[in-house]
């Protein structure tokens, strides 16, 4: 039998057998006599023949074009079941295995033979029966795919975890059959844990660090309270020393009281800035919002600063501000803010320079208050450290008298802000009615 026989069909066998079968009698026919056929008739059937076999001919090559085009279907379905990179199992209705692919026969450690007729439930953690139960009774009761997740457990009893899916069908006597898909998700199931267990760390770790700042800043409060009376009893022990007209301090002792004036005034400067810190941080700092006219406000801060400025040859230029504008906030803590803006802007400026306060809409109901100094500027690395505290960007080894407190304690009024351009400009926002 050559290959083209080998592809032959039943279908064209019996044809073939047919054809044959109609020549062979015709033949018989005329060799009895009765019915002899004519030359003519002869010929035709001979003809007839020619024309089945050509047919046949060409049935056959279609079937061998239809086999090897299912060869090629089967190969893909082996490619697309067997070598899925899943695993998939057909069960009978009472758990049995009765199909699977070499994919979950690798992940349960055994060969594809041996898995067949086997309970799919052996391969199941014992914790996690239930919970295949249960997949089943979802699977059965709704008739929809469900999906589940559970540890499986190999021939060798290594564990691991499992993405689950499943539907069901009948077989073609009505028999129900399960067909489950099978995932190993170990991987992403330790990465989950690992990242949930990193997060209770992190969070963890920011409780304590707000802990301790809240403690820090509780201790901070305390000590400044507790620093405030003696040093308000030095100073004003100085201050009587340094008004006493008998006896008149010498000039010497005169010398050394303005020192521990100035000292005391600088630290009690630097403890009530403290306190205000702690209290920010601890959010127990109260305000007392009430309507104030900025054109006031800021009057009264540039005649504060003015003698500042006086003294280091410094030009106040504050433009004029409609007298209408008001701000709803706490009046102490707006004077600190432009006071510490106005101060900054004369304490690091060049001899002769300038400070100026302008003033512009930016909308409906906000004002933006801009105050420029003529000083070095910061670069933009410094800017960065502006309103950390304590940190003075290098100065504090100079000439300037400073805490490194006064812009961290800055505070606005509702829906206001503070921020600063790349040429170290100070500007504020603030609502205006």
């Amino acid at each position: 039998m050559d290959a083209n026989d080998a592809h032959q069909s039943p279908l064209m066998s019996a044809l073939k057998q047919r054809a044959t079968a109609m020549v062979s009698e015709r033949f018989a026919q005329a060799a009895l006599g009765d019915d002899a056929l004519s030359r003519e008739q002869l010929l035709q059937s001979l003809h007839e023949l020619r024309v089945h076999q050509i047919e046949l001919e060409m049935q056959n090559d279609e079937l061998r074009r239809i086999q090897l085009q299912l060869d090629e279907e089967r190969a893909s379905y082996f490619d697309l079941y067997e070598l899925a990179p899943v695993g998939y199992l057909s069960l009978s209705d009472s758990g049995s295995i009765l199909k699977a692919n070499l994919t979950i026969a690798k992940l349960l450690g055994m060969d594809r033979g041996a898995l067949i007729k086997q309970p799919f439930n052996r391969f199941i953690l014992k914790d996690d029966q239930d919970a295949y139960y249960l997949h089943l009774k979802r699977l059965v009761e709704s008739g929809q795919t469900q999906s589940s997740e559970l540890r499986m457990v190999t021939k060798e009893g290594q564990t691991f975890w499992a993405h689950m899916e499943a539907r069901v069908t009948q077989d073609g006597v009505g028999a129900r059959m399960h067909h489950v898909l099978l995932a190993d998700i170990s991987d992403r199931i330790h990465l989950d844990q690992a990242l949930k267990e990193k997060a209770l760390a992190l969070d963890n770790a920011v409780k304590a660090a707000d802990k301790a700042n809240l403690a820090k800043s509780d201790f901070l409060s305390r000590m400044s309270h507790e620093l405030r009376s003696p040093l308000n009893a030095i100073l004003g022990f100085s201050q009587l020393m340094a008004a006493a007209t008998s006896p008149m301090p010498t000039p010497a002792q005169k010398v050394r009281i303005d020192h521990i004036l100035k000292a005391g005034w600088y630290l009690l400067g630097l403890i009530t800035e403290i306190l205000d810190l702690s209290l920010i941080e601890s959010g127990h700092l109260s305000l007392l919002p009430e309507a104030i006219r900025l054109a006031d406000i800021l009057a009264d801060c540039a005649g504060m600063i003015q003698p500042m400025a006086d003294q280091h040859h410094i030009h106040l230029n504050i433009a004029e501000l409609d007298r209408r504008y008001f701000v709803q906030t706490d009046r102490v803590r707006l004077t600190q803010l432009f006071l510490n803006l106005l101060s900054n802007g004369v304490k690091y400026n060049r001899p002769g320079g300038t400070v100026q306060v302008s003033f512009a809409s930016v909308g409906a109901d906000r004002l933006r208050i801009e105050v420029r100094d003529s000083g070095e500027g910061l670069s933009a690395d410094k800017l960065t450290h502006l309103f950390q505290p304590f940190n003075r960007l290098g100065q504090e080894h100079g000439l300037i008298d400073g805490t490194g407190i006064g812009l961290v304690v800055t505070v606005v009024a509702d829906g206001g802000r503070v921020c600063v351009d790349k040429l170290a400009r100070h500007g504020v926002d603030q609502q205006h009615h």
